[in-house]
C-alpha cells in the first residue's frame, strides 16, 4: 500500500490504490487507516482521495519500507516504558537524519519539546551519535559536516565518542542536547546486520541513571537486542 501511494505525487482514489496494490478496497482502506494514524498518509477532505502524509515526506520514500520496523518498534518501546518507567522514543533514519517515529511517555514526564517527527542532531543527541557510529560514513558525512560547521570544537572529540559507542553498544548524553535532560540509546539491527533504528530512554538529568552498566543501560540494550532478533539479526 505504501508503494502504491508513492507511485504518483497526485492524490489517488481508494479504488485506484486498491487495484494498484492488488487487494480488495475494504482491505486497502484498513491499511490506509493505519498509515494515516502513523502520519504516513493523509486523506483530502474535499475529494476523499489519499496521498503521502507529512511524516512520510519527511522521512523520504525509502523509509516507507520500514513500516514493519516501526510497528515492532512501537511494541518494543511500550514494553520498555512499562519496565523502567522512563520516557522512551524510537527513531529511524530519514532524509535529514534520525527521525523520532514513536514516543512513549513516562509517568514522570520530561520537560522537552522533542516529539514524533523531530529530527535529532548527530553531534549532541544520544540517538544521533548512535546512528553516526553505526551507519556508513557516506550516509552521515554531509549532515555531520553541516553540524560541525556550526560547532567546530566538537570535531576534535567526536571520533572518540563514536568509537566508545561502538565499543559499548550504547550512546548517552547528559544535558548536552537539552539542559536537564539525559538520554541513553541502543541500536537496532536488521537481518543484514545494518542499523535500522534506535531505542532511546529519556529522563531528567541526575534522576535517571545513565551509567554504562546501570539498570537503564541494561534494559535499553536488551530491548534493542530483542527487537533486532525479531527482525532477523543473528549477531
Amino acid at each position: 500500500m505504501a508503494a502504491s501511494l508513492s507511485a504518483t505525487p497526485l492524490p489517488q482514489a481508494l479504488k485506484d490504490l486498491a487495484a494498484r496494490a492488488g487487494m480488495p478496497p475494504s482491505k486497502a482502506h484498513r491499511y490506509l487507516v493505519s498509515l494515516i494514524r502513523a502520519g504516513l498518509a493523509e486523506q483530502d477532505r474535499e475529494s476523499g482521495r489519499y496521498r503521502l502524509g507529512p511524516l512520510a515526506l519527511q522521512l523520504g520514500l525509502a523509509a516507507l519500507a520500514s513500516l514493519d520496523v516501526m510497528k515492532l518498534g512501537g511494541e518494543a518501546i511500550a514494553e520498555l516504558r512499562l519496565e523502567i518507567d522512563e520516557t522512551i522514543m524510537f527513531a529511524i533514519w530519514g532524509n535529514r537524519g534520525p527521525v523520532v517515529v514513536r514516543w512513549e511517555e513516562s509517568s514522570r514526564p520530561v520537560v522537552t519539546n522533542v516529539r514524533v517527527g523531530w529530527v535529532m542532531p548527530l553531534l549532541n543527541s544520544a540517538t544521533g551519535r548512535l546512528f553516526a557510529a553505526y551507519l556508513p560514513r557516506e550516509t552521515t558525512e554531509a549532515l555531520l559536516a553541516e553540524e560541525l560547521h556550526r560547532t567546530p570544537d566538537e570535531g576534535e572529540r567526536y571520533a572518540a565518542r563514536l568509537e566508545e559507542i561502538r565499543k559499548r553498544g550504547l550512546s548517552r548524553v547528559e544535558g548536552e542536547l537539552l539542559q536537564g535532560v539525559a538520554g541513553m540509546a541502543a541500536p537496532v539491527f536488521d537481518y543484514r546486520g545494518a542499523m535500522v533504528a534506535a531505542i532511546t530512554a529519556v529522563g531528567r538529568e541526575r534522576a535517571m541513571d545513565v551509567s554504562w552498566n546501570g539498570p537503564v543501560a541494561k534494559a535499553v540494550k536488551l530491548a534493542a537486542q530483542r527487537l533486532s532478533q525479531r527482525l532477523g539479526f543473528a549477531g
